[in-house]
């Protein structure tokens, strides 16, 4: 009886079904677990980030305070930014749930001597099994008898389809493309290469480049304000302020400090880019993908079936003396069989009914009597025709070594020959030799070569990106001698490197061009090199051996053409044939980076002079110049309607975006010293001119506030001189309603205490005016600072 390793001999009869069902127990279903996500706790883990933690510290505080209004709008922010994160990414698909669909769903099995059809999940190790035309293998197994061509291209990256006999191995998810076999199973369910690829799925996990933003910025501001609130703390104790005062002035230094809707925003703006993209064919399925396109330096791609077309064709005809290649191919389609699975002999005949017009007059071919298959005994498939002449003469296909043996061509004839296949080989084409004739006098007719073609658009997406900054890299199963020829094609003439025969230290993108002999594990353990030198790395691929990297990588990208694993594990997924999606998807990611840098170049600088202008408030008046509401309202009218930033026009970058987080808070502290100052004067005339009590200057605190912010605003979302581009409409109609709520409100005594008209025109006017000077400052900042 067979071991659970294989080693032994198999029983002619297979496991009995007690053995079988012992097994299943103690190992386990053939299957994948269910590792998806519950969709509540994917809702729950929304609250769980720096800026909900803050806003949610502020609700228990004003809880406490029986301030409960204002808990609710500051609760209905908090919600609101979790939402929107939520259901614009609730299209991720299950990748596990994926890697199920594509077993086989019934295995012919042998147990206790009668064959059955059995539903795949309940194979066990030991089962014998028969792999049969059209069918998928079902999990490992090792092949005992018969002879099977599989197409293991989605499994290993192998563009051509092998011959498989006796002793060889071959894994889940492989295709039966010609005869069939009966075989062991080795190994199932997690246990087998694809088990291992979906736990290699599961444990990829890279942080995007939206999260480390957003933490890097929160982090600054919450240090920096940190700071503010103790002095403000300090000073409030040290002039016996009641504690009913204190506690409202640290509530506002907190909401002040929280840039609450930067979450939102990011996921907004991809959001909108999302959309743009599925109009151009592009689905993305993690909006953090369409983040990182924009900082997307290195794109590794797949070869098979991503820069190729993965399906073979005829390369190079090679004729032999008396031969021309019509003949040759007509020859060689005689040899070959119609329909089926066989994909030389589909590429043979499909270039075939491609010529048939221009030689149809041309070839003068044996009628066919009878046709013999490929044996994967003799190597070869041949033909029986009758010629013109009404002799019988034969048609031979196969490996050039053994229908060289099988002809009566003179050694120096074959030498010369045999060069020419080798010179064929050393490209990386898969060459047959095609003989012809009476059968004690067969002539070698010519040499077919074949490979699979680079897509039409690869060599234009190569050089777009490269315009673009963005250096392509093949990662192919592939050996080197053919990766070269296809990187060549499309126009990667880098270095290739062997990946077996390169140490760790030395895998570096911008040393080579091309990885060849790369395992699926191999690739998602280059990307993941590639992510600790610093690169933001992208992935292209099709097949289940790509699907680990896929979801390793920043910004996974599944072809049109790409099995359902690989779909579910990229962030991208090409929804239409060919590659300018991928191109598509750069360009919408930096105009979706400018807009977001600009948010968060307003939010870093308002935040910034916000804190200030509270340590300065209360040192003029004595009060906190601004309570919790009147934060809560220049969240909703300044953070919030300020969101629509994310629908601005932008110019899109031809470098590679880099977020420079100490630069643009360097930006937004430089900014936010002059509006400080501003601000500050602003209170003062309020204060010692107009001889404002506390509660008006609160409200021209407010308005004043609100106003330099939208000036902010229009000043950072240009990084020329402001009026070197025009804003999008929506963005002045939102800030148009923006300044038209809070005039209002301020006018009118809603919510606070009325000023007259002819402040706040003033207000809006001298703003006008700093925001103009400002600009002057601005270019000459964001140009040091490589903004």
């Amino acid at each position: 009886m067979t071991e659970l390793n294989g080693s032994s001999t198999p029983s002619t009869t297979g496991l009995t079904i007690e053995e079988a069902s012992a097994r299943l127990i103690k190992f386990g279903p053939n299957s994948m677990p269910d590792t998806t996500a519950h969709p509540i706790r994917s809702a729950i883990s929304k609250f769980w980030a720096p800026v909900p933690w803050m806003l949610e510290t502020v609700i228990l505080i004003e809880l406490g305070l029986h301030d409960f209004a204002e808990a609710l709008v500051i609760a209905v922010l908090l919600i609101f930014n979790a939402a929107l994160s939520f259901f614009q990414e609730s299209r991720a698909q299950a990748t596990l749930a994926a890697l199920k669909s594509r077993l086989a769903l019934i295995a012919s099995v042998r147990r206790s001597g009668e064959w059955s059809n059995i539903a795949a999940v309940n194979l066990v190790v030991g089962d014998i099994v028969k792999l049969s035309l059209g069918g998928v293998v079902a999990a490992d197994v090792r092949i005992l008898e018969g002879s099977v061509l599989l197409d293991q291209s989605m499994i290993t990256g192998e563009s051509v389809p092998i011959e498989a006999g006796p002793g060889l191995q071959t894994y889940t998810g492989a295709l039966v493309r010609r005869g069939e076999a009966i075989a062991e199973v080795t190994a199932t369910g997690i246990r087998t290469k694809f088990g291992r690829a979906a736990e290699l799925i599961k444990s990829a996990h890279v942080e995007s480049t939206q999260q480390k933003v957003v933490f890097r910025v929160v982090r600054n501001l919450a240090l920096f304000n940190s700071v503010i609130i103790l002095i403000l703390v300090t000073y409030a104790y040290s002039h016996i302020m009641p504690l009913k005062e204190i506690v409202p002035l640290v509530v506002t230094a907190i909401l002040m400090s929280i840039p609450v809707a930067l979450p939102a925003t990011f996921t907004l703006a991809a959001a909108i880019g999302a959309k743009a993209l599925a109009k151009m064919g592009v689905l993305p399925t993690r909006l953090s993908a369409v983040d990182e396109a924009a900082t997307m330096d290195i794109l590794c791609v797949d070869k098979t079936g991503t820069l190729t077309q993965n399906e073979l064709s005829v390369t190079e005809i090679r004729s032999m003396e008396g031969f021309d290649e019509a003949t040759i191919l007509g020859l060689a389609t005689l040899a070959s069989s119609d329909g089926g699975q066989d994909s030389v002999d589909a590429a043979i005949r499909e270039e075939r009914r491609r010529t048939s017009v221009l030689h149809k007059n041309s070839v003068d071919l044996p009628e066919l009597i009878k046709f013999f298959p490929f044996d994967p005994t003799t190597k070869m498939s041949k033909a029986t025709g009758k010629s013109a002449d009404g002799s019988v003469v034969q048609i031979l296909k196969g490996a050039f070594t053994i229908i060289s043996n099988l002809t009566s061509e003179s050694p120096e004839f074959l030498a010369r020959a045999s060069s020419i296949d080798k010179e064929l080989e050393s490209k990386g084409y898969r060459v047959l030799a095609v003989a012809f004739g009476p059968e004690k006098a067969i002539r070698l007719a010519g040499l077919l070569a074949l490979s699979d073609p680079p897509r039409l658009d690869s060599a234009e997406l190569v050089s777009q990106l490269a315009k673009l900054g963005v250096r392509t890299i093949m990662v192919t199963g592939d050996a080197p001698a053919t990766a070269a020829i296809v990187a060549h094609a499309v126009g990667l003439d880098g270095a290739v490197c062997p990946i077996a025969r390169v140490s760790e230290d030395q895998i570096k993108p911008e040393s080579f061009q091309v990885f060849a002999g790369v395992l699926p594990e191999d690739k998602y353990h280059l990307v993941k090199m590639f992510q600790k030198t610093g690169h933001t790395v992208g992935m292209c691929g099709d097949g289940a051996n790509d699907a680990p990297a896929l979801r390793q990588a920043q910004m996974g990208i599944a072809v049109f053409t790409a099995t359902d694993v690989a779909k579910s594990a990229a962030g991208i997924i090409l929804t239409q044939p060919g590659l300018g999606g991928i191109v598509a998807s750069v360009k919408e990611g930096r105009i979706i980076f400018q807009r977001i840098l600009t948010y968060t170049l307003k939010s870093v600088t308002h935040k910034f002079m916000g804190a200030l202008f509270l340590v300065a408030g209360i040192a003029m008046t004595g009060h906190a110049i601004l309570t919790p509401l009147l934060l809560v309202i220049s969240m909703i009218t300044g953070d919030f309607l300020s969101m629509i930033s994310a629908m601005d026009n932008v110019r899109i970058s031809q470098s590679v975006s880099i977020w420079r987080v100490g630069n643009l808070t360097a930006a937004g502290v430089i900014l936010g010293f002059f509006d400080l100052l501003f601000c500050i004067g602003v209170l003062a005339v309020g204060k010692y001119r107009l001889g404002f009590e506390i509660e008006k200057l609160r409200t021209l605190s407010i308005v004043t506030l609100i106003f330099s912010g939208q000036a902010t605003l229009y000043l950072v979302r240009e990084r020329l001189h402001f009026w070197n581009s025009k804003p999008n409409r929506w963005l002045m109609v939102s800030s148009m309603a923006d300044l038209l709520i809070i005039s209002t409100l301020a006018t009118r005594g809603i919510l606070m205490t009325p000023i007259p008209v002819l402040t706040v025109t003033s207000v809006l006017g001298s703003v006008a005016i700093f925001a103009f000077c400002l600009d002057l400052i601005k270019v000459p900042i964001f140009r040091l600072l490589k903004l």
